[in-house]
């Protein structure tokens, strides 16, 4: 009997007890090679030494210290590496436990924001359909993931939702991108109209869709396309990066593909690795300000924002990732690991299509890859292939419920910024022996 409580509590789950880069071993000395990083986190694997030190020497020094009373040199330093990084003028950075700590910031500080500035009607949140922008309940409420939200609908915010930029399914036949992406954008002011003009606070997305439908990248110009309508007609666009920020996409923070600057950032995930639990919401100065010559108080905070010990880490996570190159490695190994996707699942009958960007690749798994019906639910088809990649020493992220909450099988594949060729051809392998296992 275990007094854990997981979150399967019919599960039996391995025991992990050490970490070597990008192996995990379990108490039986099987080792796993971790290529989704946990859920999208270990970006620099495990056990790294100069993070490890960084942790020792932060503890044996100062571990905590509330935020009420005082600041410390590792947040300060670490707030100053991620102002200096970001686009145009996110120049703010509140420290958290987590991404779901992170998103719901964001939705109290935009709406703080319209209060400072004297318009507290403002009151709605538009989000998209298969997002996830957390658990927490703010988080739960936005988020699109049907599944999720079920159980909890009573006890949730009002939120509204637009169709998310999902090009494999929803792009209509002979459309072209930008007819695509104008039809999203219009689908949007039409809800902030349909809402009112003058009542919406804040559009949400993820800038790469990530757990719920499978590293679904925007098509080129639907951010920027998006903001345009944000900015007629006032509204906040806060983007959630927390599973694809900080280098997983091959860029520190996804949106600078996208040639776009939200008003407010969610980042967590990479950004500590894994190492100690924390995430970020970065605001740009116009927010800031609106704070700073308003009341002169964010209504909000947690008993760990800013943790010494954590920001001590994501401070040597960073300067790993930097110094070290990792960000080409990313860009390199994601190609690779795509190109080396297509051709294992080239003409495969059960794999409709392979996405994402650097190590963030999604591949989706249809009952016919011509007219692209979900297998059927019931097979979890997903499940299944976690278990047989288990069997084989594979760690990946699969999920069901790709298309609507309830049809559709992916699998994420997350590795760490360390991968080198070989551990790239080794998932790959691995992977496929596990789909053909599984559908088999």
């Amino acid at each position: 009997m275990t007094h854990v409580f997981h979150r399967n509590p019919r599960s039996k789950l391995p025991m992990a007890v050490a970490g070597e880069g990008m192996m995990l071993i379990d108490q039986q000395g099987k080792r796993y090679l971790d290529a989704s990083g946990g859920a999208a986190v270990s970006c620099l694997g495990h056990g790294h030494p100069r993070v490890v030190e960084a942790i020792r020497k932060q503890v044996s020094e100062l571990a905590y210290a509330h935020t009420s009373f005082f600041t410390t040199a590792p947040a300060e330093e670490l707030a100053a590496m991620l102002a200096e990084a970001a686009p145009g003028a996110l120049n703010h950075v509140y420290f958290l436990s987590g991404g779901s700590e992170a998103v719901e910031a964001a939705l109290k500080l935009a709406r703080q924001y319209h209060v400072e500035v004297g318009q507290p009607q403002r009151r709605h949140v538009i989000a998209r359909r298969q997002s996830y922008h957390g658990n927490t309940l703010g988080a739960l409420a936005i988020g699109g993931n049907a599944w999720r939200r079920e159980m909890f609908l009573p006890l949730l915010i009002e939120a509204h939702h637009v169709a998310p930029c999902y090009a494999y399914r929803d792009r209509a036949e002979g459309e072209s991108d930008a007819q695509y992406v104008q039809r999203l954008a219009d689908e949007l002011e039409q809800k902030i109209i349909d809402l009112g003009a003058d009542q919406v606070a804040a559009f949400v997305a993820e800038t790469v869709v990530g757990a719920t439908a499978g590293a679904v990248p925007p098509v080129a110009d639907y951010f920027r396309k998006i903001r345009a309508v944000c900015d007629k007609y006032g509204v906040l666009l806060i983007l959630d990066e927390v599973m694809s920020g900080m280098g997983r996409t091959g860029y520190l923070f996804a949106c600078e593909e996208d040639d776009v600057v939200p008003d407010i950032l969610a980042i967590a995930k990479g950004l500590g690795a894994g190492y100690q639990p924390i995430g970020a919401m970065l605001c740009s100065d116009r927010i800031y300000d609106a704070v700073l010559q308003g009341s002169g108080f964010f209504q909000h905070g947690h008993t760990y924002i800013g943790h010494a010990t954590a920001c001590a880490a994501a401070v040597a996570v960073q300067k790993t990732i930097q110094e070290e190159g990792l960000l080409a490695n990313v860009r390199q190994r994601g190609e690779q690991l795509r190109a080396e996707l297509h051709q294992a699942f080239a003409g495969h009958a059960n794999v409709g299509d392979i996405r994402g960007r650097g190590l963030f690749v999604g591949v989706e798994l249809v009952a016919d890859r011509a007219s692209k019906a979900p297998l059927d639910p019931s097979l979890r088809t997903h499940a299944r292939i976690k278990s047989e990649a288990m069997q084989r020493g594979l760690l990946v992220y699969p999920m069901g419920g790709t298309i609507d909450g309830r049809r559709g099988d992916h699998v994420l594949l997350a590795p760490p910024f360390i991968a080198t060729p070989a551990d790239i051809s080794e998932i790959v392998q691995r992977l496929g022996e596990a789909v053909t296992a599984s559908l088999a």
